[in-house]
């Protein structure tokens, strides 16, 4: 299985359940305010796509470069320091994460016996894709300790023109 078809199908994944959140919202407008008729099942599947669609796409989708960085000190400093602060940063976010993961998916676990409301899903499906998350924090984070170990993402940061 080669990186290029696990990001398409993850991609794949996150635009099918942007497309199933904006279908329920369509379907939840309509039903509201073209027939006076509330669906509740439609709010409770908005907010668990809706929690999906944020955590997938911050796990799998959205690039480390397109993420948001205050990169004032980065930009200021050299390669060396830049090294070392990546490698310290990712060690941060990844230690942290892989600390999380046992007391988090015992968590998720445990809420296997509670469902939600309306919709009769489990829990643990709802929250899942945090525990995901987390794992994808700690595979990338591993990931860009090894590219700063061989000297890559090092240049500066900020709007090319």
């Amino acid at each position: 299985m080669s990186m290029r078809w696990f990001k398409k199908a993850t991609d794949t994944l996150g635009g099918l359940i942007f497309l199933a959140l904006f279908l329920t919202f369509l379907v939840q407008i309509t039903a509201r305010f073209g027939f006076n008729k509330p669906l509740p099942w439609s709010d409770e599947l908005a907010v668990i796509l809706y929690l999906w669609a944020i955590l997938w796409a911050s796990s799998f989708m959205v690039a480390e470069r397109e993420q948001v960085v205050f990169d004032l000190l980065w930009n200021s400093v050299g390669t060396g320091t830049r090294r070392v602060m990546r490698i310290a940063g990712n060690l941060m976010i990844g230690g942290l994460a892989l600390v999380a993961i046992p007391a988090s998916w015992d968590y998720v676990h445990f809420m296997a016996r509670e469902s939600s409301p309306v919709l009769d899903i489990s829990f643990q499906w709802v929250f899942l894709p945090f525990v995901l998350l987390l794992l994808a924090l700690v595979v990338r984070s591993a990931w860009g300790i090894w590219q700063a170990i061989q000297g890559h993402g090092l240049q500066a940061q900020g709007i090319s023109t």
